[in-house]
């Protein structure tokens, strides 16, 4: 099994073992401060883990959509190839979105099961990890890498790639889980992000900042929000429910939260707290291509 000698990020060797995450080999930087996994897991590996361990959710939260048509509506300015990637296209739900919107949508996937099925709703699809494809420099608008870059191992060769197959002027929107979370900083060891072979990378908003702007972007926002009941449970063994689900705790919420004005006020005051001090469970973030 192979292991990073050096920081993905910045490449310093002043490395320092994280002893209450050993379980998921958790190393990190002196100087850039960014948190690895320092197993680097081979293909095969990450292979069997998708066939067999991740398995694709069947349910499309209206809510989810209703989000995905609004980070949408923010980037009908960009539009000039009408090109857009969405990397780990899963089970193209933000694919679905876009192509409704009349955007020519490529995916890329692991697996032969998530190829197909991306394949039969509209996307042109390529197999394997995003610098082994080799689109054409400049060929998209927009790039969307929705809870992807945790899952890789060297992340700085992924920026870079994204930044090469951009237009001038072309965004990526990305989105993961943020280290610096209240829920991980309450649950540490217990905290069921963090596991390997499926987690990686973790990011913070600096980390995060610093990696983008060191592959020549420049960021457009950044904002870490959100917090789950559901991840409370699943995470301390009181509920397997599916995180992604009709009935998990976090989707009852959202619902109630649609539907009661006063409910969405509060969720942007817990937001503007989570996000003043960067404490909230995700961080999403849009770079623009200079």
């Amino acid at each position: 099994m192979n292991h990073h000698k050096k920081c993905p990020l910045c490449q310093s060797a002043e490395l320092h073992v994280l002893s209450e995450y050993q379980h998921a080999y958790l190393q990190q930087c002196k100087t850039c401060q960014f948190i690895f996994s320092e197993q680097i897991p081979s293909d095969e590996e990450l292979k069997t883990y998708y066939s067999h361990e991740y398995e694709l959710t069947e349910f499309f939260s209206p809510i989810t959509a209703k989000r995905y048509e609004e980070i949408l509506d923010r980037f009908e300015p960009l539009k000039k190839t009408n090109r857009l990637l969405d990397i780990g296209s899963g089970s193209a739900f933000f694919a679905e979105v876009a192509l409704k919107r009349g955007w020519e949508v490529y995916g890329t996937e692991l697996t032969d099961k998530t190829i197909s099925l991306a394949e039969k709703k509209g996307l042109k699809m390529s197999k394997g990890k995003l610098e082994d494809v080799a689109f054409e420099s400049g060929f998209f608008d927009l790039v969307v890498c929705i809870e992807v870059i945790e899952h890789v191992s060297f992340p700085k060769t992924f920026t870079s790639e994204i930044y090469r197959i951009l237009r001038s002027g072309g965004a990526v929107y990305i989105s993961t889980p943020n280290f610096d979370s209240l829920l991980r900083r309450r649950l540490k060891g217990q905290y069921d992000v963090i596991n390997y072979p499926n987690h990686l990378s973790y990011f913070t908003a600096n980390t995060l900042k610093s990696l983008l702007e060191s592959s020549g972007f420049r960021k457009k926002s950044l904002v870490t929000n959100g917090i789950s009941r559901t991840r409370v449970k699943t995470s301390t063994g009181k509920s397997n429910q599916a995180f992604v689900s009709e009935t998990s705790d976090d989707e009852i919420l959202r619902h109630r939260i649609e539907k009661r004005w006063y409910l969405r006020g509060l969720k942007n005051m817990v937001n503007g707290f989570l996000n003043a001090f960067k404490l909230g469970d995700s961080i999403k973030a849009t770079f623009i291509k200079q």
